[in-house]
């Protein structure tokens, strides 16, 4: 497995070589920091919802960030990744409005028409072929907002969505970052042993720590970790799943 590495933090952002799908082209980014402009768009997200921040971070911190390992795309099936910001087909199980942000880390802003598509698991931890997958492009604010569920963990590391943004609004467009984000131990218990849908899950859980992918993208002071707010107070009502994920358009990945 092959990890390159894409952070937006509050101390330097840097950029890496790319890697084309057929052969490395080395591509350097000035070095540049982001983290006013990061913290802005996270802020701003924040006030559009009207939501305090009450999960895992007693505030929206500066220094939220995403580490993007790149990773190959696995349990993919194109044919299920159409173009709709509501990907639940259905399917029981705690809504969840994943609320993910594009940061262009070449200039520091957000990037509006970047299409992110996103694909999971069903509440007893099994990949659908259709449902549970989609993909809807960034709006001006760099913003994409996509309605899934929250996610039963699998064999396959720790409980995770996986996540890939292309440079374009168009699924034919260039990918720019394949990888995954992660979900705290502490959400997936509450979750798997509160939520019917979720319990007797026949999968082996494996905790964020004991997944090498989960500590690859959340070392050296980065996150990969979805931060949740509740809506209203009640949880099984739903939650809003808030990630950042910086990409550089030029870069091209598997």
């Amino acid at each position: 497995m092959h990890f390159s590495t894409l952070v937006i933090c509050a101390a330097i952002l840097c950029g890496i070589a790319s890697a084309h799908p057929t052969e490395a082209v080395p591509r350097t980014l000035a070095t540049r920091d982001c983290s006013a402009e990061a913290a802005a768009l996270n802020m701003a997200r924040r006030e559009k919802r009207g939501l305090p921040p009450r999960s895992i971070y007693p505030t929206m911190p500066n220094e939220i960030c995403v580490l993007a390992p790149e990773i190959a795309k696995e349990n993919y099936v194109l044919s299920g990744s159409v173009v709709r910001n509501d990907v639940t087909d259905g399917e029981a199980g705690v809504p969840l409005t994943m609320d993910i942000g594009v940061l262009d880390i070449s200039t520091c802003q957000p990037l509006p028409n970047a299409m992110v598509e996103i694909w999971s698991t069903n509440a007893q931890g099994e990949y659908s072929p259709t449902a549970l997958r989609g993909a809807y492009p960034s709006a001006a604010n760099g913003i994409a907002e996509i309605q899934t569920i929250f996610p039963g963990f699998n064999s396959d590391g720790a409980n995770h969505m996986n996540i890939a943004v292309h440079s374009g609004n168009s699924m034919n467009s260039s990918t720019s970052h394949n990888g995954r984000v992660f979900f705290t131990d502490g959400w997936t218990n509450i979750i798997s042993m509160s939520s019917p849908p979720y319990q007797n899950n026949p999968n082996i859980r494996t905790l964020d720590l004991d997944d090498p992918v989960y500590v690859e993208a959340n070392s050296n002071g980065y996150t990969a970790v979805v931060d949740i707010e509740e809506i209203e107070d009640d949880w099984p009502e739903g939650i809003v799943g808030y990630i950042t994920v910086g990409i550089n358009p030029s870069l091209i990945v598997d």
